[in-house]
């Protein structure tokens, strides 16, 4: 299993029972096998404000938001880094050429950085992917 860029739609989905599919659960097994994951440098504050918020709102308790966080600390994640000058010029042009966040921009540009498929569940990240280039990661595609 190669690395690949992870995005914070896929990662929340291992702690939400009702966003998990088949997708998701495999991609959990290969970060628990070991797999290197790149995230973009805004992926912990946005999972963390997402359990923030379905914390508050009953839809998550907090020893459930506890038991996530020490599974997902113990993966091989790697935050790559993005300057100021990248944030502002890259990301933001990024952002709207593909019509994104520029949260989502931002995996899409460690991506293309990286030369890494991207791993997503956001349909604007997945159409911006195909149109930068960017392979998606597809963990149950046939290799030959």
């Amino acid at each position: 299993m190669e690395p690949f860029v992870l995005d914070a739609s896929v990662t929340l989905a291992w702690c939400f029972d009702d966003e998990a599919n088949a997708y998701t659960e495999e991609l959990l097994n290969w970060c628990a096998a070991g797999t290197e994951v790149h995230v973009a440098p805004v992926w912990a504050l946005e999972v963390t404000n997402i359990l923030i918020q379905a914390q508050r709102r009953g839809r998550v308790t907090k020893d459930r938001v506890e038991r996530f966080i020490t599974e997902i600390l113990r993966f091989s994640i790697r935050v790559e880094s993005l300057t100021t000058e990248q944030t502002l010029q890259r990301v933001r042009h990024l952002a709207e050429t593909h019509r994104l966040t520029s949260y989502d921009a931002a995996y899409l540009a460690v991506a293309l950085d990286r030369g890494l498929p991207l791993a997503t569940q956001d349909a604007d990240l997945k159409a911006a992917a195909i149109a930068a280039g960017v392979q998606l990661v597809d963990p149950f595609e046939k290799k030959s």
